[in-house]
């Protein structure tokens, strides 16, 4: 019997290695996809995923406010950078397959998982993607510590789909859209071209990523009958920990359907 797509989520969430999960996800979308086009869809079907994902033994976590600075005008400011943006694909990928396997139980369209399962991939994709180029730069994930608080998010919002479709993609994915043209530039003036297509790459597709979370935010407030702006206020002041912070890349925000009114108001009141 094929494993049901819950399943496949939770196998992916309990693989330790990176390269590993990685490999796991993208098999496990490719296999999710392929029944679709046959017009044999897998089962959602149930499982439980773990409360944190499997890591590897490096890198060392730490608290946000012990991890060294980047400075990225040195080889070594730039390698730290880029260790940085491996760690947070990683967690992305279990990120979104703990939405399907968390939120199984909560009836959604067919194309939620299709949206969810094709995120996953990418976030795969831009792991590998970033691991090629440190090690390239003769470094890897997991020789440099990492930040300890990536997977807050996930366990704030374990009981509350709508939570985490506004904490996770419409603010700390839409995040990545105000600040990785920074890194790209960094990175081309150094004449890493490796990493510019890379990050690249990773800038395009996380404006879909940012564009699955509002879709689904604004569909289910839609099935509830309430305001998503206000909804969205709500959330994000119950279980996002700090500020919005500007400057925000408002056109590629517009671009995944998140409007200035969602998002400046937040940071009004954070100032």
């Amino acid at each position: 019997m094929p494993l049901s797509l819950a399943e496949m989520a939770v196998d992916v969430l309990t693989t330790p290695d990176g390269r590993a999960k990685t490999a796991l996800s993208r098999a496990h979308a490719a296999a999710w996809f392929a029944a679709r086009a046959q017009g044999q869809p897998l089962p959602i079907g149930r499982a439980n995923p773990p409360l944190r994902p499997a890591r590897p033994a490096r890198p060392e976590l730490l608290a946000p406010k012990d991890v060294p600075r980047r400075r990225p005008g040195t080889l070594q400011g730039r390698i730290a950078l880029l260790h940085a943006v491996a760690h947070i694909e990683l967690n992305a990928v279990d990120l979104h397959w703990d939405i399907i396997a968390r939120f199984a139980d909560q009836p959604m369209p067919m194309g939620f998982y299709d949206d969810w399962v094709k995120a996953a991939d990418e976030e795969a994709k831009h792991f590998n993607l970033v691991c090629d180029c440190l090690e390239g730069m003769g470094s890897h994930y997991g020789a440099l510590p990492a930040h300890a608080g990536m997977w807050r998010a996930a366990e704030d919002t374990a009981s509350d789909l709508q939570g985490r479709l506004a904490v996770v993609p419409m603010v700390l994915e839409a995040r990545g859209l105000d600040v990785t043209p920074g890194m790209i530039e960094i990175f081309r003036k150094a004449g890493e071209t490796a990493a510019v297509s890379a990050l690249e790459m990773i800038y395009a597709e996380e404006v879909g990523h940012v564009a699955y979370g509002s879709k689904w935010f604004n569909w289910l407030c839609g099935r509830d009958g309430t305001d998503p702006k206000e909804v969205f206020h709500t959330l994000v002041r119950r279980y996002f920990h700090g500020a919005l912070k500007p400057p925000f890349n408002e056109e590629k925000r517009a671009d995944a359907g998140l409007p200035p009114d969602f998002y400046w108001p937040l940071a009004e009141a954070a100032d």
